[in-house]
């Protein structure tokens, strides 16, 4: 296991922001929200310019789903099954969910505020022009996606499985990421300088095409030699 830690001041994230990769953000300009009125969602349900405030989903299937122009507020979202859903132009704030099934789903210009997760399914997802601002998200399943122009803003990524996914553009700022696992990800301009906390359990030889700050680099050193074959010893004394 790979680990680099280090605090970052605000003058040092501005310089981080000003000279390193940047991610496209979203604008997401919802519209006046009528509010949602319905008991279920339905499969390959369409839902445009609706506000969802306190909703329960809990178990109940919007596989395929299409949300547009939508805000889920405080919304709970656990077992519910949004596979190949989309949401574009969309804000979520304050939803929680356990085991929430997003494979497949796709998201662009969207913005995921304080939200609380276990055990989310994003296997194969596309995310494009995302921010997920502040909450926590434990054993985030992020196998075979593609995230592109995606920024983690002061969130919790624990045990977080990036295994053979794409990301393009991708800013950690401010985060914790505990015991993250990159193998086989691809990445290209993916910024790692502001992670308040860098856990990397598998996959550090897979960071080609990241930025890591000097500290982190020496934190990381071991690993990296370890990856490559390298063995580090201290000289032999006379």
């Amino acid at each position: 296991m790979a680990t680099a830690r280090g605090a970052r001041s605000g003058q040092r994230r501005r310089a981080v922001e000003a000279t390193g990769p940047v991610a496209r953000l979203p604008e997401v300009r919802l519209p006046a929200l009528r509010p949602y009125e319905g008991a279920e969602l339905e499969p390959e349900g369409d839902y445009d310019g609706l506000g969802f405030t306190g909703t329960d989903f809990a178990g109940r299937d919007g596989t395929g789903a299409y949300f547009v122009d939508c805000g889920l507020y405080r919304c709970t979202l656990d077992e519910t099954r949004l596979g190949r859903a989309r949401f574009v132009d969309c804000v979520l704030d304050g939803v929680r969910g356990v085991g929430t099934d997003l494979a497949e789903a796709r998201l662009r210009d969207v913005e995921v505020r304080d939200a609380r997760f276990g055990g989310v399914q994003l296997h194969a997802a596309v995310l494009q022009r995302v921010v997920i601002k502040g909450g926590k998200i434990d054993y985030l399943n992020a196998r075979k996606a593609e995230l592109k122009d995606v920024t983690f803003d002061g969130c919790v990524l624990s045990e977080a499985d990036f295994g053979d996914a794409s990301l393009e553009r991708v800013v950690f700022r401010d985060c914790v990421l505990r015991q993250a696992d990159f193998r086989g990800t691809r990445m290209k301009d993916v910024d790692l300088r502001a992670v308040a906390e860098l856990d990397i359990a598998r996959g550090v030889e897979r960071l080609a095409g990241a930025v890591v700050s000097p500290a982190q680099l020496i934190d990381l050193a071991p690993a990296f030699a370890a990856a490559i074959g390298v063995r580090v010893e201290a000289p032999p004394t006379e």
